[in-house]
């Protein structure tokens, strides 16, 4: 019975004595904000020092009112205690709310940064993915040696079809023993039986249509004015 009790005794103390040593594991907490949560967390500390300031500002701007119309020197310099006061808190809230928004300049930084490092991760993705298809592409369905290879067929091809047009170009009704000189000779000679043509072929004077005076335009009997004359009528 002596070694059951102390058997029970070490069982009931070994998880104490066990945490002692290694500690107890925490539990968890709730999860850490995120950046974005953190910094509309910070903008609404701002907005609320900014009331705070604005109100001591209003607070502040009676006691200025208050001091040009008193004339009582101790009632004055009770004024300025509380007006000092004011000053003092509007000052202390003004450092409180550049702390916050040095802090939310930082936040706001580093969720910037972790925006770009996951577009940037997203876009080396993107382009390992696109250099992979364009590897498989390059090997499967591109050859550089297939590409060479119908490039050349097509310049033989190209200079054939020009070969070929020009043979079917080809006057064959042309001698290849001619001059041009002679064949300039007997053109001027066409240009001269061409002339000489012409002037036998031209349509003799009687022949010719008679050149009639002007129509004229008065009226019978009436004698037409000088050109002066007519110059001052119209005007």
């Amino acid at each position: 019975r002596l070694y059951h009790l102390l058997g029970t005794y070490q069982i009931q103390t070994q998880p104490n004595s066990m945490n002692r040593v290694y500690g107890k594991k925490k539990a968890p907490g709730p999860p850490a904000p995120s950046l974005g949560e953190a910094s509309e967390g910070m903008d609404k500390r701002v907005g609320g020092i900014d009331n705070k300031i604005a109100s001591l500002e209003k607070e502040l701007k009676g006691y200025k009112d208050k001091l040009k119309t008193t004339k009582n020197p101790a009632a004055k310099k009770q004024i300025q205690k509380r007006a000092m006061d004011v000053l003092k808190r509007k000052r202390m809230y003004e450092k409180q709310r550049d702390q916050v928004m040095a802090q939310q300049f930082n936040v706001d930084q580093a969720q910037f940064n972790i925006e770009s490092a996951k577009a940037t991760v997203s876009t080396v993705a993107a382009m390992k993915q696109a250099n992979t298809e364009l590897k498989g592409m390059m090997k499967k369905e591109l050859n550089i040696d297939d590409v060479d290879d119908i490039t050349d067929d097509l310049a033989d091809l190209m200079y054939d079809m020009d070969e070929i047009n020009e043979a079917l170009g080809q006057n064959f009704a042309t001698p290849e023993d001619i001059d041009e000189a002679d064949l300039e000779a007997e053109l001027d000679m066409l240009d001269d039986e061409l002339e000489e043509e012409l002037a036998e072929t031209e349509t003799p004077s009687y022949l010719q249509e008679p050149q009639l005076p002007a129509q004229p335009t008065g009226l019978p009997g009436v004698k037409a004015p000088a050109e002066g004359e007519e110059e001052a009528l119209n005007a």
